[in-house]
C-alpha cells in the first residue's frame, strides 16, 4: 500500500515546540507517570547494573547525558531495539556513510551496543537510547540536534517520538513491523496508536500486510519496501579461529543451534542423544540467544550424561565433547561457516523465531520450529520453496535434523532454494533509499550551504 508521496519535509529545529493539547487521555498520562518516575531512575539504574543490564561507564545516557560531542554539520539518527534491529540497520548506514553522512545509533541494550563496538566503523555514534522520561529525552535531543530520524521496525518510545514531532525533526519508520499480537492490541487504542504514528512523516512497511496494519493503526503515508534483514551482509568471522575449529571438528558431522531460548536447549539436547546412537561422531554447537545463559545450558547437558565444553571459558573442544556452548557476542559468522545444517532458535517456543537469512547467505540448510511469526514472510517462502524444513516437535526435530546428516544431496537441495528465495526477496535497501532520497537531497543541500 503506498499513498501519493512524501508530504512535505519537515526542518528539524533546536527550539522545542508545544506539544499539542489534543493528545489522547492515555499519552497524557503517561508522561506524567513518565515525569514523576525521574526520582526514582537511580534506583532503577542501579539493580539493572546489578542484572548486567546496563554499562556503569554509560549510565548517564540513560538520563539523556553524554560524553561525546555533536559533529559538525547534518546528523542522521537510526534508533533499534537490540541486536537484531542494529544488523538490520548495517547495509542502510554504509549507504549513508557513503554520502558522508554522519550516523547517531542508539539502541537500549548492552549486547546491541557490544555488537555495535565490533562490527560498525568507529565513526558510527553509539548511544543508549535514553529513558522514555520527558526531561532525559529532552536533553537527549537538545545535545544531539539530529537532522533526520529513523526508527527501525516498532520500537515506539511516547516520549521520544512526541518529543521529536515537536522539535520538528523529519522521522521515519523504517523495516515497519507490526506482529499479528501487537496489531490486535494496539487496535483497541486506536487514538493512542494513531497518535504516535501520524508523527512519523512516512512508514516504510517490510510487507503489505504490515503496511496495511500501519494504515489501519494511523500512519499518514505507507510504502511497502520489503526486509531490510535480507539484504543484510553474511557477518564477519575471523579466519584464524575459524580455522582453528574446523581443525578441531574435522571428520565430526555437526549441527549448529543459533540463537536459542529457554525451553529449547532441553528439545536440542535431547535431540542430539537420539541421534548420536545413529551419528556416533556427532557434535552440537549451541549458540544461545543471550550469552549469560552458558552456565546454566551446560548444567542441563551435564544432567543429561552428555559431556559440554563452554566457549566463554575457553574450555577446550575435544573428541569427546557432545555439545559446545557458545556463549560468546558476535561470533555467529563462525559457527554458520563451522555446519552445513542450522536450526534456527526462538521457534520451539512461542518467541517468534529469528532471522534464518544469514545462515542461508553462508551455505547453511535451515530446520525451525513452528512459531515464526517474526519473519512470517520469510519463513513462508522457504518452505513453500523446499528452502528450509519445519519441525513442529521433538519427534519431527529429531527426524529433519537426522536426514540433512545422513544425505548431503538433500542438504545442498534445501540451500539452494534457500538461497533462491534470499535473492528473489532482496532489494529493501534500494527501495528504502529511494523512499528516502527526498529528505537525503534536504541533508545535502544543508551540507552545501554548511561549506560554502
Amino acid at each position: 500500500m503506498r499513498s501519493s508521496g512524501v508530504r512535505g519535509l519537515r526542518m528539524a529545529s533546536s527550539m522545542p515546540h508545544a506539544l499539542p493539547k489534543s493528545l489522547p487521555m492515555t499519552l497524557r498520562m503517561y508522561r506524567r507517570l513518565a515525569s514523576s518516575l525521574v526520582p526514582l531512575a537511580p534506583a532503577l539504574i542501579k539493580r539493572r547494573l546489578r542484572q548486567g543490564k546496563e554499562d556503569p561507564a554509560r549510565v548517564g545516557e540513560r538520563r539523556g547525558l553524554s560524553q561525546d560531542v555533536r559533529p559538525h554539520g547534518p546528523l542522521v539518527w537510526i534508533h533499534g531495539a537490540s541486536v537484531g534491529e542494529v544488523l538490520a540497520a548495517a547495509a542502510l548506514i554504509e549507504r549513508l556513510r557513503d554520502l558522508n553522512l554522519r550516523i547517531l545509533l542508539t539502541s537500549g541494550t548492552v549486547t546491541s551496543a557490544a555488537v555495535v563496538a565490533k562490527r560498525f566503523p568507529p565513526d558510527v555514534i553509539h548511544q543508549y537510547v535514553p529513558y522514555d522520561s520527558p526531561r532525559y529525552v529532552a536533553r537527549f535531543l537538545d545535545h544531539w540536534k539530529p537532522s533526520l530520524a529513523l526508527f527501525i521496525e516498532s520500537d515506539l518510545w511516547p516520549n521520544l517520538i512526541l518529543a521529536g514531532a515537536a522539535r520538528r525533526v523529519p522521522m521515519v519508520l523504517i523495516n515497519g513491523r507490526m506482529s499479528p499480537r501487537s496489531f490486535p492490541r494496539w487496535r483497541r487504542m486506536h487514538g493512542t496508536i494513531s497518535a504516535l504514528l501520524s508523527r512519523f512523516d512516512i512508514c516504510l512497511a517490510q510487507s503489505k500486510l504490515d503496511a496495511e496494519r500501519f494504515s489501519t493503526l494511523g500512519s499518514r503515508d505507507v510504502v511497502t519496501t520489503g526486509n531490510l534483514k535480507l539484504d543484510v551482509p553474511a557477518p564477519p568471522a575471523d579466519p584464524a579461529k575459524l580455522e582453528r575449529l574446523m581443525a578441531m571438528t574435522r571428520g565430526r558431522p555437526i549441527i549448529v543451534a543459533a540463537s536459542t531460548h529457554p525451553g529449547e536447549d532441553e528439545m536440542l539436547v535431547a535431540a542430539h542423544r537420539s541421534l548420536v546412537g545413529i551419528f556416533p561422531q556427532l557434535l552440537s554447537v549451541i549458540v544461545p540467544r543471550h550469552p549469560d545463559r552458558g552456565s546454566s545450558i551446560a548444567g542441563l547437558i551435564t544432567a543429561s550424561g552428555l559431556k559440554p565444553a563452554l566457549r566463554s571459558r575457553d574450555e577446550p573442544m575435544t573428541a569427546t565433547t557432545d555439545i559446545y556452548v557458545a556463549d560468546t557476542m558476535g561470533e555467529l559468522g563462525l559457527f554458520y561457516r563451522l555446519s552445513p545444517i542450522v536450526f534456527m532458535g526462538g521457534s520451539l517456543i512461542p518467541h517468534g523465531g529469528q532471522n534464518p537469512i544469514e545462515a542461508i547467505k553462508l551455505g547453511a540448510a535451515i530446520v525451525h520450529g513452528p512459531h515464526v511469526f517474526n519473519f512470517a514472510d520469510v519463513y513462508a517462502a522457504l518452505d513453500g520453496r523446499g528452502g528450509a524444513r519445519q519441525a513442529d516437535t521433538q519427534e519431527a526435530l529429531v527426524k529433519q535434523l537426522g536426514l540433512l546428516l545422513a544425505d548431503p544431496t538433500v542438504r545442498d537441495k534445501i540451500h539452494r532454494a534457500g538461497a533462491g528465495v534470499v535473492e528473489e526477496l532482496g532489494g529493501a535497501l534500494d527501495r528504502t533509499m529511494a523512499a528516502l532520497e527526498p529528505y537525503l537531497m534536504q541533508l545535502r543541500i544543508e551540507m552545501g550551504a554548511a561549506n560554502a
